[in-house]
């Protein structure tokens, strides 16, 4: 995970118990899975016997980080920051422990020193210790030069180096951790300790988390997966790890789990060996879901998988929320039909012909159905003749039809 550390950090953490802190962005009420190699460093951190602090940056989420952007951003009102700030307070609690006595973690909100802190007693307290061309010197400032950059995302190394300072005065916070992107920022505020009070403070930063194929991690066609399940289920949750390329669960099964590292060594052996039961991103989509969700969403989860892929039954679908369905059978084809068709009961070869098109024609719908190969709501379709009615409906709105044994077609009454 380690990209990298200033000189002396690691003889610090072995000599005492260090607080140390990692920012997180309020612009969403929920931490995408972007977050995920952050929160799991805090973890760590506090695993080894050293205080996590955990900043969320209430102050700092109004004015915007430039570093790996290629546009201004939109600046969010105090409201929307609040609830957002709320929601991931909720967040990290469920992966770090707050009650464990002198390294228990703590959150703290930026917002609360900067809320007094006038314009001018910035510049004067804080900006006259950093020159212009050591912040034109940042990579997160150079990228945007050409295309443009306001003063307000240009001055946030100095609101972030101020949150070091501040952390390092008030909490004994002698280390900022993050991603490699943010390596000036955090050097800003190692450098306004020193510059302001000659303290010394330290920084170490992660690797960026890469997919094999460049393409944006923890993006997926239908955007970010979040940590919420309100946003992103615990099915599809499950489904963006179960999905993973072999080469980026090699990767990921050592940053996102708790395993140590002769686990790792034997799931990656037995995944070798059979690399076709995908054993590695089974193990890593369990371990991930049951700390981020539960066990008994990831239960949810493999029995929604189930549906699809495995031998799930109809009391699996009865199950299903309106929300899970159209999480579990997004990327099926869908058909709406009428309900007064419903009501009214429509013969089963005119239902898959007529009305939804899943065969072509009445003699390939009645040809498949003689041989057994058609299923309503994960039942075989026994007689020719039945009927699709208002009782075949589940949650009184969708059919699930099955033509062979992989083709399935969502049908959705309007």
């Amino acid at each position: 995970m380690l990209h990298d550390i200033m000189p002396e950090t690691e003889a610090l953490l072995k000599k005492e118990m260090v607080a140390g802190y990692i920012g997180f962005d309020p612009t969403a009420d929920s931490l995408h899975i972007g977050s995920l190699s952050q929160i799991m460093t805090l973890l760590h951190f506090q695993k080894a016997g050293h205080k996590p602090v955990a900043l969320v940056g209430g102050a700092t989420g109004m004015v915007g980080d430039p570093s790996g952007k290629s546009a201004e951003r939109n600046l969010l009102s105090e409201e929307v920051l609040n609830h957002n700030l709320a929601c991931v307070k909720k967040q990290l609690e469920k992966f770090l422990d707050f009650n464990c006595g002198v390294n228990s973690a703590e959150i703290v909100n930026n917002y609360d020193w900067f809320k007094n802190f006038t314009f001018l007693d910035f510049i004067r307290d804080v900006g006259k210790h950093i020159s212009v061309s050591y912040m034109l010197a940042k990579d997160s400032v150079k990228t945007r030069m050409e295309t443009g950059i306001s003063f307000t995302e240009f001055t946030y190394q100095l609101v972030q180096g101020y949150d070091f300072y501040y952390l390092w005065k008030n909490k004994n916070c002698k280390l900022q951790m993050g991603g490699s992107d943010q390596w000036g920022n955090i050097v800003t505020g190692t450098e306004l300790i020193r510059r302001k009070d000659g303290g010394e403070a330290y920084a170490l930063t992660t690797q960026l988390i890469t997919k094999s194929d460049g393409g944006k991690f923890g993006k997926t066609e239908s955007g970010n997966v979040w940590l919420d399940p309100q946003k992103t289920s615990s099915y599809q949750f499950y489904q963006f790890w179960l999905n993973v390329p072999d080469e980026d669960a090699r990767k990921y099964i050592k940053i996102f789990t708790l395993f140590d590292q002769s686990e790792i060594d034997k799931l990656i052996a037995e995944h070798d060996a059979a690399s076709h039961l995908r054993i590695l991103q089974k193990a890593l989509a369990k371990d991930i879901t049951i700390r981020v969700h539960s066990e008994k969403d990831y239960e949810f989860a493999l029995e929604s998988s189930e549906i699809l892929f495995g031998k799930g039954t109809k009391d699996s679908l009865l199950k299903l929320s309106d929300k899970d369905i159209e999480a579990v059978f997004e990327g099926v084809p869908q058909v709406d039909i009428a309900r007064s068709v419903i009501e009214q009961g429509v013969p089963m070869i005119d239902f898959l012909a007529d009305h939804t098109k899943i065969f072509p024609s009445k003699g390939e719908a009645r040809k498949m159905l003689a041989g057994g190969g058609v299923q309503i709501n994960k039942e075989k379709v026994e007689d020719v003749n039945a009927l699709v009615n208002l009782t075949s409906l589940i949650r009184d709105r969708y059919i699930l039809a099955q033509k062979g044994k992989k083709n399935y077609f969502l049908i959705k009454v309007v």
